[in-house]
């Protein structure tokens, strides 16, 4: 829509002088009435200063030019204390009626006027005002080539919405921009935020990311923000923040849409992370784990989801979050595992047992993503536990942070190991990646605890000097944490009974064949663990004394924490470290790996791995004797054809027996979707493409977990402070596809009271407010 001065006399307008910039009435109510006491329009007194910001604007022809600033690339602006001065009072009174000049009213309206202007008004008033322009026009004949009055208003009124028709064309171009800029920023893990409005004022201050983005995209030729950018006297009006916090929304509702798009009917898992700090509230990350259409296995990050409810609240929320929020279907989900220590650890049995109660399908196992072991010692409820969890992860992130450090462990562990060469070769091996996420980092740590401290007090005592003051201060303080003896106590305990369960956990960790005969050897893995809880006594003598000669390398005294002395009451004896010790570590420590190996590892899920015998490399280590059918009444209700369940499991045993000896044997669920046999057995089909999603199974590639590895690269490199949902969704998943123009659609749909365009009627009242040619061509005829 032009823009026209509301000054009298003055016919300008943007479109006939695009050299001349037009400027809003101040939202400021006494410099407002200043601006209307200088234009002398008695008919602007009446109106308020948000009214008068909204609809009427003054050219630059009546500012000084001392007051207008030209500094700023594609447009001018006012100085703050601008008031215009420049009028013309008197040019109307030379001119005859019949001229039918542009101008302004300056006279006092009569009662009669106000009446006709109040008055309502309708289509038919329209109708009939416009055939008094005709008639006006013919009665001129339109001579000399001059505009008629007629035409100056038709080219103004939007004939056939055609005005209107542009003008939303002209701001989903703009909103495409914002999309655009939004998903760079994010995709970049660049927060949009800077410096608040107030602060941008200041020279000193740079202005926030998606503003000087949006500045470097006009200075650079972006025409649709340079129209954009003319017309707005501020830029915070057309970016504000809660504009900011729709497009991110919007931004993320749509990349996860496509996302999800490939998995609305297919089965799926989800599977939670551990607790971190999002905006100042804890939250949990969420995968889901799906088969997409070319059969392959993805694990996609989805977002956050608030944890500080209980849980059955907790699962409440999260199911909303799934359904509600993000249109899955819970009635397709086979699986569910929940990572993490601490708070996440007391809610996940509810939660499980909250989603299992609604949802029997939806088996809970352990994740594939973390080895057995540390799965379990994560989630155990003992302090000292989650203390050498703490301590293995920042004994590895500091030898980190340099290649120096790392030279210098390797030279301690040659130091150490002198006399086996190999075991110090493979544990220098080990120390290059990361082992804290091995099934055997337990047993690493203990061989490595003396040579640890020893490497850590060299660094602390920095007399070569070649250390930094931060490694030197995390070196001294990571020495004293190990150099106590619940420590030394604790780590063995954790080595000896989850030595019981680690060749355990790295099989079902394995290949299908692994993972198949893993699942029978849960009993007498439990047999051990049973055995060991009644001998507690002799087991525990034994490992205090390894813990007592570990300890004695680095000169540790063998006591009771400090926290067990201090609740000692009067009159009653110290309580001695071994008995502490046995009470407080061993036997819970026990009870839990018991207690949590039982109710992983359920009947149903033990059931639902037996599936994998028809992974034809299981088959023909079982001689193709199998017993699917049992086990697939699990599920049943899924399979396409369960009536033909029998009959296709033999063909499908006879296809492998029969084979020709060239055609290799697939060795994973993952090589056995792909087969191009496989959509001609479809209950098969369906029964590996639910066994697959079950977190337990490994996946087939890294590319099925890039988003988790990204996720773990965005929370080290992002401060707490920047990190938000929005934007941590569309960095992980750059690569997905991005339609602006469904995005556009989108807000269109959901806040349409910000895409609204205004009518005709209000059209042309904003005109005539601006303009009496229209009084004068009609006569008498208010249009108001």
């Amino acid at each position: 829509m032009p823009n026209f001065c509301a000054a009298p006399n003055c016919s300008r307008k943007s479109t006939k002088c695009p050299d001349v910039p037009f400027f809003r009435f101040p939202r400021d109510p006494v410099r407002c009435r200043k601006w209307v006491e200088n234009c002398r329009r008695p008919d602007l007194e009446d109106k308020s200063s948000e009214q008068l910001h909204k609809q009427y604007r003054l050219c630059a022809r009546h500012f000084e030019t001392s007051l207008i600033c030209t500094n700023r690339p594609y447009r001018m602006i006012l100085k703050d204390d601008a008031v215009p001065t420049l009028f013309d009072f008197t040019s109307h009174l030379k001119k005859t009626v019949r001229s039918y000049v542009k101008h302004k009213r300056i006279r006092e309206l009569s009662e009669e006027d106000l009446q006709r202007i109040k008055a309502p008004r309708n289509d038919a008033d329209v109708l009939r005002g416009l055939q008094c322009i005709q008639d006006a026009n013919q009665a001129n004949g339109d001579k000399g080539g001059h505009e008629s009055p007629a035409e100056k208003w038709e080219e103004l009124l939007p004939q056939d919405t055609s005005l209107n028709l542009t003008e939303e064309k002209g701001n989903k171009e703009f909103l495409k921009v914002l999309f655009e800029t939004v998903l760079l920023l994010g995709r970049q893990n660049v927060p949009l935020g800077g410096c608040s409005s107030e602060d941008t004022a200041s020279p000193c201050c740079a202005p926030n990311n998606i503003r000087a983005l949006l500045e470097f995209r006009m200075n650079a030729g972006d025409e649709i923000l340079r129209k954009r950018f003319e017309t707005m006297a501020e830029y915070t009006e057309y970016c504000p923040k809660n504009l900011q916090r729709d497009l991110l929304a919007i931004c993320e509702m749509c990349i996860r849409k496509e996302v999800l798009r490939e998995m609305r009917e297919n089965f799926f898992s989800i599977v939670t992370d551990e607790v971190v700090d999002i905006s100042g509230l804890d939250h949990v990350s969420l995968h889901v784990r799906f088969v997409d259409n070319m059969d392959c296995l993805r694990e996609e990050f989805l977002g956050f989801v608030q944890c500080e409810l209980e849980g059955e609240a907790l699962a409440d929320r999260l199911q909303e979050t799934l359904t509600e929020k993000w249109g899955l279907n819970m009635d397709n989900c086979r699986g569910q595992a929940y990572n993490g220590s601490g708070s996440m650890f007391y809610k996940k049995h509810a939660l499980a047992s909250k989603i299992l109660q609604q949802y029997p399908k939806a088996l809970c196992t352990s994740c594939s993503s973390y080895p057995l072991n540390i799965w379990i010692a994560k989630s155990t409820p003992i302090f000292s536990v989650t203390m050498v969890l703490s301590l293995m992860d920042s004994v590895q992130a500091f030898f980190s942070l340099s290649s120096q450090l790392q030279t210098a462990l390797e030279a301690s562990i040659d130091v150490a190991f002198q006399t086996t060469a190999e075991r110090a070769k493979e544990l220098k091996s080990v120390c290059q990646g990361s082992w804290t996420e091995r099934h055997d980092t337990f047993e690493i740590l203990t061989d490595l605890y003396d040579v640890l401290v020893t490497c850590l007090d060299g660094v602390s005592y920095n007399i070569c000097g070649k250390w930094s003051a931060y490694m030197v201060t995390q070196a001294s303080m990571l020495s004293s944490t190990m150099r106590d003896f619940e420590m030394v106590m604790c780590l063995v305990v954790m080595k000896n009974v989850l030595g019981y369960t680690r060749a355990f956990g790295k099989n079902l960790q394995g290949h299908a064949a692994d993972t198949y005969f893993a699942s029978g050897t849960l009993t007498a893995v439990l047999h051990s663990l049973n055995e060991m809880r009644e001998n507690l006594d002799v087991y525990h003598e034994f490992w205090l004394e390894e813990a007592t000669h570990l300890a004695h390398k680095m000169a540790i005294e063998m006591k009771a924490p400090r926290r067990c002395l201090g609740q000692a009451t009067e009159g009653s004896s110290e309580e001695s470290p071994d008995h502490y010790y046995r009470e407080a570590l061993t036997t819970p420590c026990l009870d839990y790996v018991i207690a949590e190996v039982k109710g992983m590892f359920c009947e149903e899920q033990l059931k639902a791995l037996k599936c994998l015998s028809l992974v034809p490399s299981v088959m023909a280590q079982l001689n193709y004797n199998t017993t699917v059918e049992i086990t697939a009444n699990l599920y049943k209700d899924d399979l396409p054809n369960p009536d033909t369940l029998s009959a296709e499991l033999h063909c499908w045993r006879i296809k492998w027996k029969h084979r020709s000896r060239d055609v290799e044997l697939p060795n994973t669920v993952f090589d056995t979707l792909q087969h191009p046999d496989i959509k001609f057995f479809p209950n098969v089909y369906t029964l590996l493409k639910i066994v697959c999603n079950l977190p337990i199974i490994k996946v087939g590639s890294e590319r099925s977990e890039v988003g988790r590895r990204r996720l773990k690269a965005y929370l080290k490199a992002t401060p707490v402070e920047e990190r938000a949902s929005s934007l941590a969704l569309m960095h992980i998943n750059y690569d997905a596809k991005h339609d602006f123009d469904m995005m556009v659609d989108t807000f269109a749909k959901l806040y349409p009271e910000k895409m609204q365009l205004p009518n005709v009627l209000d059209f042309l009242e904003a005109c005539d407010q601006d303009s009496g040619e229209m009084e004068v061509a009609m006569g008498d005829r208010a249009w108001r």
